[in-house]
């Protein structure tokens, strides 16, 4: 069969003529050839798969669509004062606007995963982007007496948005290896908080200037019909393994249920997941609570009114937002350069990296929660540094699942981490801490109601540095484990392999050259 022009593509499932093939089996032992892979690490970079201009521009695409992604996920936050007035609704029942679309988000991001390893990857995309552009318009239309629905199109926001979570960054590691690639992965992930501070900005920004909160949920769609435009026209679907294979491409054939055992054995890709969890469960409940509790901190010091009708005060959103887009983009950068500064020093430096982000957050956070009722200027400074620490992370988790996973894996292995980072991070993070604060505020306390509704959501939010300290935990158990996995996957991604003998339990196939 004729090998179609490097680049194209032709039909819905991707069928490259690969240089290096990967077998099926997930047999390998971890760490019994470790002593024998030294000699692995790339000594240069290796050539893009496509022209660096085009794949430039393919980033850039993927960046501001990433953008969109996270202002649309926190544009709600930025008015949920004015939602919960507009509706009438409790806490708990605010914090499952964000339960139902994370749900929805993890269950069909292993389908995604899936066909990612397997199918034309920008078409997904397409897809995804579509039906996300279309019920995120949809939930700006709803009234008063449809709070269901409004929860049934944020469901399905979320599963538009799971199709390009989980893709994008398979794609971004096909265009770009060593460092490049991590640069590029920085810059990509910073999008995360830089877009997530926008939708508190947007959105509040929205609301006041309309007087209406409907409108804070129309600006991402409207934005994304170009991002989708840009999408279709010029972002490549490039070969899996592209970069690290000069262009051509690795192939496997597997069952996902070998892709999971495999992923499974990969100690590092199992305690960077338990890390990612902590970080996102500590994440969507202070992004998705914290500008509603600095208002309400304002109330207790008598600085503003409660708000009984819409549109609520919403100066807290601005400011937050802010913050959230400047310690984004400084944590972001700093992360990844102490990451280039160390790891060809320090082999475990990345899961250390995300540990003492972890880690160095959790007095950061304590201190905000406790000083909200009494200085809110002091409170903006803690939360400026427990953010800047948590940024560290972003970026550098991201760059150590593209490089302890192979290449036909990587889209089921940010598939199988988006799913249960999710399901026992924010999934139900923000409702918990509701749920928690309608039930401390419903018992008889002797306080003032207003008081009330500070202090239960103030306790609640402490469990978010506890939540912090375990994380560390899970990377410093990760950076035990970092150097033998990620050998192992360069040796298993198509390194050439040193001319030696490998154990015979370990069931490693590689292709050879292909004849020209």
């Amino acid at each position: 069969m004729a090998m179609e022009p490097k680049g194209s593509v032709t039909s819905l499932q991707d069928k490259p003529k690969p240089r290096w093939s990967v077998g099926s089996s997930t047999s390998l032992h971890y760490g019994s050839f470790v002593n024998s892979l030294a000699s692995l690490t790339p000594k240069a970079e290796i050539s893009p798969a496509i022209s660096p201009k085009r794949a430039y521009i393919a980033v850039t695409v993927l960046c501001y669509i990433n953008l969109l992604n996270y202002m649309e996920r926190y544009t709600i936050a930025g008015v949920l004062s004015d939602i919960q007035i507009y509706f009438n609704i409790s806490d708990s029942t605010a914090g499952l606007l964000q339960t139902v679309f994370i749900c929805s988000f993890l269950l069909l991001a292993p389908v995604f995963g899936y066909l990612g390893d397997r199918y034309n990857r920008k078409y997904i995309m397409i897809v995804g982007l579509t039906v996300w552009l279309g019920t995120a318009a949809g939930s700006s239309f709803v009234n008063e007496s449809q709070f269901w629905l409004l929860m049934l199109l944020r469901g399905l926001v979320g599963i538009g948005e799971a199709s390009y979570s989980t893709i994008a960054p398979t794609i971004i590691s096909d265009l770009f290896t060593g460092g490049r690639r991590s640069v590029v992965i920085c810059i990509f992930y910073i999008f995360i908080p830089f877009g997530s501070g926008l939708g508190y900005i947007t959105g509040a920004g929205c609301a006041t200037i309309t007087g209406d909160w409907h409108w804070a949920l129309r600006i991402t769609p409207i934005l994304g019909v170009l991002g989708l435009v840009l999408l279709i026209f010029l972002c490549p679907n490039p070969p899996r393994g592209a970069a690290e294979t000069q262009g051509e491409g690795v192939t496997g054939e597997s069952s996902y249920l070998e892709d999971i055992k495999y992923l499974l054995k990969n100690k590092s890709y199992v305690w960077s997941s338990c890390g990612v969890t902590a970080l996102t469960f500590l994440t969507g409940a202070f992004a998705f609570w914290m500008p509603t509790f600095l208002s309400r901190a304002q109330v207790v010091q008598n600085l503003t009114a409660p708000c009984t009708q819409e549109p609520c005060n919403t100066r807290d959103s601005y400011i937050f937002g802010a913050v959230t887009v400047v310690t984004g983009i400084l944590g972001g950068a700093l992360g990844t350069g102490l990451s280039r500064k160390f790891r060809d020093k320090v082999p475990n430096a990345d899961p250390l990296i995300c540990a003492v982000g972890m880690l160095g957050s959790v007095p950061c956070l304590f201190i905000t929660i406790l000083v909200a009722s009494s200085s809110i200027p002091v409170t903006y400074v803690f939360i400026f540094f427990g953010e800047l620490l948590l940024a560290l992370n972003w970026a550098v988790m991201a760059d150590i699942l593209l490089y302890v996973v192979t290449p036909t894996r990587r889209s089921s292995a940010e598939a199988l981490q988006v799913t249960v980072g999710h399901l026992l991070g924010d999934a139900g993070s923000a409702y918990l801490l509701g749920a928690i604060s309608d039930a401390i505020r419903s018992s008889k306390l002797p306080t003032s109601n207003t008081d009330w509704r500070f202090s239960s959501l103030m306790y609640s939010l402490l469990i978010c540095p506890f939540v912090g300290i375990l994380g560390g935990g899970f990377f410093l158990v990760c950076s035990r484990y970092i150097e033998e996995d990620r050998k192992a996957a360069q040796l298993l991604g198509g390194e050439d392999p040193p001319p030696q003998q490998y154990p015979a339990r370990g069931s490693l196939e590689l292709g050879s050259r292909s004849n020209e």
